[in-house]
């Protein structure tokens, strides 16, 4: 199961397109999505390290978007975020079926997720903005 820090990702970066004229600070983009400040502030930073966003320190301080959110697609979020989250946990146990079956399910869930990784490569930031305002992609 996909973990919540993709949806905070995407969420935060459509903050960031809304308020592209000014810089957004952590608190007010957790205050918007309902989720601690710290969480929020581990996605900022996840995004600011790989190049998507900036940010600035001081009074009129706090996050922008860097790329256009044109260049940036739902995967590379995804890859950011929630890369092999797909995989199924297999407990261990010692009959012939257990020994095995954790090769078997990685080979098709790494299947699965090339496919999720293909559709979601067809999406950008841009996109979902768009949508989310009542256009279409």
């Amino acid at each position: 199961m996909m973990n919540s820090d993709f949806a905070l990702a995407v969420h935060s970066l459509i903050l960031l397109i809304y308020s592209s004229e000014n810089m957004e600070t952590s608190k007010s983009m957790a205050e918007s999505m309902k989720v601690h400040p710290v969480r929020v502030r581990k996605i900022l930073s996840l995004l600011r390290k790989n190049g998507y966003i900036e940010s600035k320190e001081g009074v009129k301080g706090g996050f922008r978007l860097k790329l256009s959110p044109d260049k940036i697609s739902l995967n590379d979020i995804y890859r950011l975020t929630s890369k092999n989250t797909l995989k199924p946990k297999c407990h261990s146990c010692n009959c012939e079926i257990g020994a095995n079956i954790e090769d078997v399910l990685d080979l098709i869930f790494y299947k699965a997720e090339e496919k999720v990784e293909e559709f979601l490569e067809e999406y950008t930031i841009q996109d979902v903005f768009n949508i989310l305002k009542g256009g279409s992609k």
